[in-house]
């Protein structure tokens, strides 16, 4: 029998609610006890005291860029980045190339993160071929092969009554439908907030209305098919409000903010760092704090780190033509320990939205640090001072806003399935 012993750190678990010190024993792999001044022969120990020891965290967004992208990306490099951030479980979005529109490309993504991830890796498959807009995938074989949800991320499902389609399909066989809300024409050419960063910088607006309208189109098709509608990075105050109204009526909604949605404004971006690009872009600091309101309040559901990374060479040119998206998964906790340190959403509260809340989303059986839950855990030292330089980081890209920066929390040791797979002194040590 393999165990190991976590040792007076303070645990938290939203699941059952406990937020005290106590030592964690995990045997074969399973959540065996946790309770105070337990002795544990025969085990690993791992002395948390002064760290927090919670249940892995679940990333419901992300970009691995296997198959087709592995200069930017891999499944083996995105799941070494994944557990250094305290991630145990990424779903990877479909906008691969061969897109993840056939069940041979979910048996292809499995089986690699099979063999070569020591994070747990599911897919999420296309909602339409070819991420195309335009012809739904098969669902249900999808479905089959391992795919926990669908959408075509990176794109906008622009037609209304494919929209629906997908929804009905969705709703039949109970899987979650994940939206890029963002409407393309009002999109447009917009590479930055529409306000006073975008005239300032003289560059073509991307306004908050081209989310909302989005937004509120989807949320009255999940109303009138029944389905689950998960919005994916919520970046705009107008689509809180929607989700909030949306949710009180009934409507079946879930929504994820990411770390630099809740942490930076449009400002970011005024010294042209193409870093700062995202898609939905950086919003004003009235957006911002209405993320991270409704983040506290529970109408947003999870933080996901839309981890996009790219090659140096295509970030380093213009800020027009430089693609959007920025590294996520080793900053994430980090970031987003300054809703703590602000007073703003509770210890437990934030772990809740980084594990437990996420894995509900997706009907995932994770996020728990109960008895005979399985041992997917995260030791996070809330104290720790780092200076992050992705060139260091484990992931093949190094696009991160954050580079060079002295970071305040950082995850110090993961365990997948009861093992340790990596030690903060040591790096990933798993596969």
């Amino acid at each position: 029998m393999s165990r190991v012993w976590i040792a007076g750190g303070r645990v938290l678990d939203p699941a059952s609610g406990i937020d005290r010190v106590a030592d964690v024993v995990i045997e074969d792999g399973r959540i065996g006890a946790v309770g105070s001044g337990v002795e544990v022969s025969g085990a690993e120990k791992v002395d948390a005291t002064g760290c927090w020891v919670t249940p892995g965290f679940v990333d419901l967004h992300a970009h691995l860029r296997e198959p087709g992208q592995e200069y930017k990306e891999d499944i083996a490099s995105g799941g070494r980045s994944a557990v250094a951030g305290g991630f145990t479980l990424v779903c990877c979005m479909a906008n691969t190339q061969p897109v993840n529109d056939d069940p041979a490309v979910t048996d292809y993504i499995l089986d690699r993160a099979r063999n070569d991830s020591p994070a747990r890796v599911l897919p999420i498959a296309a909602a339409t071929k070819g991420l195309e807009g335009k012809i739904m995938t098969e669902m249900a074989a999808l479905q089959r092969a391992g795919a926990v949800a669908f959408s075509d991320d990176g794109h906008t499902i622009m037609d209304g009554a494919v929209m629906r389609r997908v929804l009905e399909y969705a709703r039949m066989i109970g899987a979650p439908v994940s939206v890029h809300a963002e409407d393309r024409h009002l999109v447009g050419q917009g590479v930055v907030n529409e306000g006073p960063a975008s005239t300032r910088l003289g560059l073509p607006g991307n306004p908050a209305a081209a989310e909302t309208v989005l937004v509120a189109r989807d949320l009255l098709l999940a109303e009138l098919t029944g389905a689950h509608l998960h919005v994916g990075h919520v970046s705009t105050a107008g689509a809180v409000d929607l989700i909030r109204a949306a949710r009180e009526r009934g409507v079946h909604v879930t929504a994820e903010v990411t770390p630099h949605h809740l942490a930076l404004t449009e400002d970011a971006t005024l010294g042209y760092d193409t870093n700062t690009k995202m898609a939905p872009p950086l919003r004003s600091k009235a957006d911002v704090e209405a993320c991270r309101r409704a983040l506290a309040e529970g109408v947003i559901d999870a933080i996901a780190t839309d981890h996009a990374p790219h090659a140096p060479h295509e970030k380093d040119v213009e800020f027009t033509a430089a693609p959007p998206g920025v590294l996520g998964f080793e900053t994430a906790y980090a970031v987003v320990m300054d809703l703590v340190r602000a007073g703003e959403i509770s210890p437990i509260e934030l772990v809740a939205r980084l594990s437990t809340g996420p894995a509900r989303v997706f009907r995932q059986p994770y996020g728990s640090l109960a008895k005979g839950a399985v041992a997917d855990v995260a030791i996070l030292d809330p104290d720790r001072e780092w200076l992050y330089d992705p060139l260091k980081g484990y992931s093949k890209s190094h696009n991160s806003p954050w580079a060079g920066g002295t970071l305040r929390g950082r995850p110090v040791v993961t365990l997948v399935g009861g093992r340790i797979v990596y030690d903060v002194e040591r790096g990933v040590v798993a596969p």
